[in-house]
């Protein structure tokens, strides 16, 4: 079914969004694995309202409407699309934005998405050291560049996570892997949980008691983290 699934997302309808990096589609998936609905043309690669070039990650919003993080760059393909894709919960082409760059709403690598509880849609903008901040209408609100080079991002209850798989003494320094936890509201980082072996934590998630989950993908593993 997939060649090389990347981004996940699970929607409160209990269905499962996965991105496929080099068959350029996002699939919904049934809860016992099912196909609901595909997005993009299977094996095409473009800049189309209905085709992406290496999506790396989807998220619902609580309305339904579809965000894409179109453009992962570097593998599988070296020259990717830079972008926010956002369709209506039917699937609608409805908008997207940015282009590759450095500057306000542009990106090099989008690469995970998540949304507070304002409806404010944070952008992972790994290559650029930052995480952009945007409107649903894609209005550029703020940049954050005290969680290092993310990989990943999730929120929940305004706690925000954020993966770093990259950072080292020649990447991005001072900053170091590992994953960094903070609050949406002011941006302040409050604890970070260090990656000594330099395993590259991408994937992250938090459940109710605040416990911290972590994918690995030098290892490859999934690790836990007990809040004390």
């Amino acid at each position: 079914m997939f060649e090389w699934p990347h981004g996940l997302f699970s929607a409160s309808d209990g269905t499962v969004w996965v991105t496929d990096g080099k068959k350029q589609i996002v699939v919904q998936l049934a809860p016992d694995g099912r196909v609901l609905r595909t997005l993009g043309k299977p094996g095409v690669a473009g800049d189309g309202p209905d085709e992406f070039n290496s999506p790396s990650d989807v998220l619902i919003a609580p309305n339904g409407d579809i965000f894409v993080a179109d453009g992962h760059g570097d593998f599988p393909v070296p020259e990717t699309n830079d972008r926010i894709v956002k369709y209506s919960k039917d699937g609608k082409f409805i908008k997207a934005w940015g282009r590759h760059g450095s500057g306000q709403g542009e990106f090099d690598v989008p690469h995970g998405l998540a949304m507070d509880s304002a409806g404010r849609l944070f952008v992972a903008d790994r290559a650029n050291n930052r995480i952009q901040i945007f409107d649903q209408d894609g209005k550029f609100l703020a940049e954050w560049k005290q969680f290092g080079r993310p990989s990943g991002v999730y929120i929940r209850d305004d706690i925000i996570y954020v993966t770093d798989s990259q950072s080292n003494e020649n990447v991005n320094p001072p900053f170091q892997q590992g994953i960094r936890i903070g609050s949406v509201r002011d941006g302040k980082v409050t604890a970070f949980i260090s990656d000594p072996n330099e395993e590259m934590p991408e994937g992250v998630a938090a459940d109710k008691q605040s416990n911290v989950f972590g994918g690995f993908t030098q290892l490859p593993d999934i690790k836990k983290y007990v809040r004390n």
